[in-house]
């Protein structure tokens, strides 16, 4: 009895499991459309549905590997900051939180910055990533970011910030708002330094980081479908109590009315870097003929990039 127990109990849920394991990690359903699609064509089409397009999120190791070139980057150390300042608790202490999604993610917090060259120019890339709570801003992403700002300014590289985030972090109440005119300042920095400051805004981007450093880009970037707002469209509808316009907040809707430069799928995000970054820094594309698309994909250069004409 003690054999059939200890022993062969264990191995048949052993290969169940694994056998679970395995038919999860192959498939993915879509979230948008219901498709399931499988991991290996999925991660051909960086994580977009290739049925619908709908782009899923994706954490800063993705989108380092999507950026650099052959995906080889350097990390920027991130300051070390408070813990647990307020020593906040809500049904859980706020501390083991933390340690809950850094085993979970393996991110020390929600933001990550690396540098490294993007189709051959120097730059640094940060990363707010949604699956560390949220991509929720606090003292060590405000701290993460204005560190890379002063990396960038540093070593006179242009930055970009892909973000992605709910807000400020509620667990560390004052001290996260706080991060909203501290992370201003660090775009300051660049501005002085004359350094280009492009941000591609992903799903979701809303909260005090939509009302600070997210829209404060030289250029505004965005990927299909993603929604950028400060509150959600439930909390503004239950408030003003009437009907949203179709498609309010969403990418496209901001691009109509003004607030976007750009939309840019996954795929063709690096060469729009590329030539966006070129132009502000006034350089000459790299002399190939790979038939890179421009930004607004069709062989012109948007009018808001386009440089001024000599009097």
């Amino acid at each position: 009895m003690n054999w059939i127990t200890n022993f062969v109990r264990p191995r048949i849920k052993g290969l169940m499991g694994s056998k679970t394991a395995s038919s999860d990690t192959l498939w993915k359903k879509c979230p948008s459309c219901g498709e399931m699609v499988f991991h290996r064509d999925l991660i051909a089409s960086q994580n977009v549905c290739p049925k619908c397009g709908h782009h899923m999120r994706v954490g800063a190791k993705e989108r380092f590997t999507y950026l650099f070139d052959n995906g080889a980057h350097e990390k920027l150390p991130a300051p070390e900051v408070p813990q647990d300042p307020l020593r906040f608790r809500d049904d859980k202490r706020y501390a083991d939180r933390l340690k809950e999604y850094r085993a979970k993610t393996g991110l020390t917090d929600a933001l990550s910055a690396a540098k490294g060259t993007l189709d051959g120019l120097p730059v640094v890339i940060a990363v707010q990533s949604f699956e560390f709570m949220g991509g929720s801003l606090g003292l060590a992403t405000g701290a993460a970011l204005v560190a890379a700002m002063r990396a960038a300014v540093a070593e006179k590289r242009p930055f970009i910030l892909i973000v992605s985030s709910g807000g400020a972090r509620m667990q560390e109440g004052i001290l996260s708002l706080m991060q909203m005119p501290r992370t201003t300042a660090g775009v300051d920095m660049l501005n002085e330094a004359g350094l280009p400051y492009v941000v591609v805004l992903t799903d979701p981007t809303t909260g005090g980081v939509s009302a600070s450093y997210a829209m404060l880009g030289d250029v505004q970037i965005a990927e299909p479908g993603a929604l950028i707002g400060f509150s959600g469209p439930r909390v503004i509808e239950q408030t003003i109590r009437e009907r949203l316009p179709e498609g309010f907040q969403r990418a496209e809707y901001l691009l109509e009315h003004g607030m976007l430069d750009m939309i840019v799928h996954r795929s063709d995000l690096k060469d729009t870097l590329s030539r966006v970054l070129r132009i502000l820094l006034k350089q000459p594309a790299p002399p190939r003929g790979n038939g890179h698309a421009l930004p607004n994909g069709d062989g012109a250069v948007p009018a808001s990039l386009s440089p001024p004409a000599s009097a």
